[in-house]
């Protein structure tokens, strides 16, 4: 029997790549920034079960530099490395397409750091279209910050809030109640098929719940995703007869495209929860794809240091319980698709090395060097399982 579990952990780089400086991100380090942060603040990280599998030895391998607060040099029980980008950007889609062995080899439509930073036509048709008064925001910025901003008027006028990011995408917030759930689902449909000429990757819908410039956002956020140019690991799988089981956002990322089952989750330890219970009821030839969304969206792009430290240790406290439920022929990775530094500038994504841990009952600990593709790890998980090969990546182990 052969499962495979791949656990994205949202945004957790390990130090820029070569290319980094592209992107004005030459310096970047999401993990070993904020082990510094945790290091100089008199509390070093304690991570012992991912420090064992080998995650400082990653960072070091990608880097060149052991993070703060964590001293263990050998003994190891997964199989550890590091994976460099192939695919331009440091997008989402990018980065989990490239996982799954599909590098996006064009470039995604942006919006400019302008303000406005939507071109008029398509704000004045997605106006007409979606029967809307007008549009605040209409720039680049920090979706909590922009409802906080804008949210009295918002509901004061019915106008969404519309802004983008480094990311290929456009994100339309709007109040669940004053405005309506299904009314901002239906402008982000109409949103998705005009931003096609653009060549842009999402539109998320962005709901949020508060009032008198003290909004939050809620767990229903929806993204209508652009489809993988071509089969993915996950097609692979639910083709050669497999269920793929697809936590957290996953199947939004991929527009559905080879998924068997979605489970939802509120935030990381939610979706943790649901985790334990997939890893009890996944059978033989499944493929289980998790993405804990908090690092970046509540930590990363909040540059929020100390939140996400402390996210961290919640993953690194509740991974025995899932290691307790692992079975002769299980095959797990840690990994991320991107980097989103808390301590750098600006509140965008950064060019980042990611992780590549392998561990389960199977996997003999080593190093395993620098990947230059992300498409590795999808190699390695259609390998395991038997699968049709990918067309992209090389099996590491």
């Amino acid at each position: 029997m052969k499962r495979a579990f791949i656990l994205l952990l949202d945004s957790f780089g390990l130090g820029a790549t070569p290319d980094a400086a592209k992107y004005n991100d030459s310096g970047a380090n999401t993990f070993g920034h904020i082990a510094a942060w945790a290091a100089k603040a008199g509390t070093p990280m304690n991570m012992p079960t991912l420090e064992k599998l080998g995650l400082a030895a990653a960072a070091h391998t990608a880097c060149g530099r052991w993070a703060d607060g964590f001293s263990q040099r050998d003994g190891f029980t997964a199989a550890y490395g590091a994976a460099r980008e192939r695919s331009t950007g440091k997008d989402t889609q990018s980065g989990h397409w490239e996982i799954a062995g599909v590098p996006v080899e064009f470039d995604w439509g942006y919006f400019p750091r302008t303000v406005p930073s939507f071109p008029a036509e398509l704000t004045a048709r997605l106006r007409e279209l979606g029967n809307v008064p007008g549009f605040l925001g209409d720039c680049h910025a920090s979706g909590t910050e922009i409802i906080n901003k804008h949210g009295d008027e918002h509901v004061a006028t019915g106008k969404p809030i519309i802004y983008t990011s480094a990311d290929s995408v456009l994100q339309i917030a709007a109040h669940e109640e004053s405005f309506g759930l299904e009314r901002l689902y239906e402008l982000c449909e109409i949103a998705f098929k005009l931003v096609e000429p653009y060549n842009i990757g999402r539109v998320i819908a962005r709901p949020f719940v508060g009032a008198n410039g003290k909004y939050t956002r809620t767990t229903n956020r929806h993204d209508y995703a652009v489809a993988p140019p071509a089969p993915t690991l996950l097609d692979h799988v639910k083709n050669g007869g497999g269920e793929v089981i697809a936590l957290g956002k996953i199947s939004d990322i991929f527009a559905a495209q080879g998924v068997s089952r979605v489970v939802k989750g509120a935030d990381n330890m939610a979706l943790f929860d649901a985790l334990l219970k997939v890893a009890d009821e996944a059978g033989d030839g499944a493929l289980t794809f998790v993405n804990f969304v908090d690092f970046d969206q509540a930590f990363g792009h909040r540059r929020d240091v100390a939140g996400y430290s402390n996210a961290l240790h919640e993953m690194d406290a509740r991974l025995p319980e899932f290691m307790a439920k692992l079975r002769e022929g299980d095959l797990v990775v840690v990994t991320a698709d991107h980097g989103c530094d808390p301590t750098w500038t600006g509140s965008d994504h950064t060019r980042e090395h990611i992780p590549m841990i392998f561990f389960g009952p199977g996997v003999q600990p080593r190093a395993l060097g620098i990947s230059d593709t992300f498409s590795d790890i999808g190699q390695t998980v259609a390998h395991h399982l038997g699968v049709q090969p990918l067309s992209n990546g090389t099996n590491l182990l």
